[in-house]
């Protein structure tokens, strides 16, 4: 174990990670390179939201479960709504490339592509709940952060962009339009920061899909998925994943123009 409020994870020489003795013949803590101790940490919050939920999340749980001096975490994040704030930013990015797996399988044809968003949005709900309750359900997270704001905002444009797609009057379907990367979706942000300052999607994205469209759309998403996590369709949740998807995609049609 390490000397009080030493961290045994502290790189040596060279960027090598050092650890330190372990007095009283303690196994030491495990060693970590920088950049390896905040994704290991990343890793073990999940796995400690996942056991303990919100409530019973702390940086203590997580340094130990990661194998860490209790100092550890304080070197990346402030405190431990700091991690699950991390931890938040890390769920959209993924949550947005759940969307895009399903993207990637279905027709080019807008209503297809949404069908798929959706589809994506519910598999990652029902694949994650802690971190989908997290994402969505606490007030712990901090939305001014940039990093939780970027991922967040890009998951988001790309539901007003695949209702865009749906409601725009003679817009073509084109498979030379594939969905966009989150690096693409964030290249998307930084061209109307007027907008992102104020937390909306730039005002002729809403316009063109209409307000009522992206609520309704994400909404019923939004429910779906709520509903199955909190176990409360359990006819849906007992059909096979393929037959779940059909079923998950022609509830969610049932919001579009």
């Amino acid at each position: 174990m390490s000397p009080p409020n030493a961290p045994a994870e502290d790189p040596g020489p060279q960027g090598q990670a050092a650890s330190v003795p372990a007095p009283n013949g303690q196994r030491p803590h495990k060693p970590y390179h920088h950049g390896a101790l905040r994704t290991a940490l990343l890793d073990a919050a999940e796995a400690e939201l996942g056991e303990h939920g919100i409530e019973g999340f702390s940086l203590r749980g997580v340094a130990k479960r990661a194998d860490v001096s209790h100092a550890a975490p304080a070197h990346h994040f402030r405190d431990a709504n700091g991690l699950l704030t991390a931890l938040a930013a890390r769920g959209y990015e993924r949550f947005l490339a759940r969307q895009q797996d399903f993207q990637h399988q279905a027709p080019a044809e807008p209503r297809a592509q949404l069908e798929a968003i959706g589809v994506g949005y519910v598999n990652f709900a029902v694949e994650n709940p802690a971190l989908f309750r997290l994402m969505f359900g606490s007030d712990r997270t901090d939305y001014n952060d940039p990093e939780l704001k970027s991922s967040a905002e890009a998951a988001f444009f790309a539901l007003v962009d695949g209702v865009v797609r749906v409601t725009s009057k003679g817009a073509a379907p084109s498979r030379a339009q594939p969905p966009a990367t989150p690096s693409q979706a964030n290249q998307l942000l930084s061209t109307h920061a007027p907008e992102r300052a104020t937390g909306a999607p730039p005002a002729h994205l809403l316009q063109a899909a209409g307000s009522t469209d992206v609520a309704a759309a994400w909404a019923l998403a939004h429910g779906l998925a709520d509903l199955m996590v909190a176990g409360r369709l359990p006819s849906l949740m007992a059909l096979a994943a393929q037959e779940r998807n059909r079923a998950i995609a022609a509830i969610l049609t049932r919001s579009l123009p």
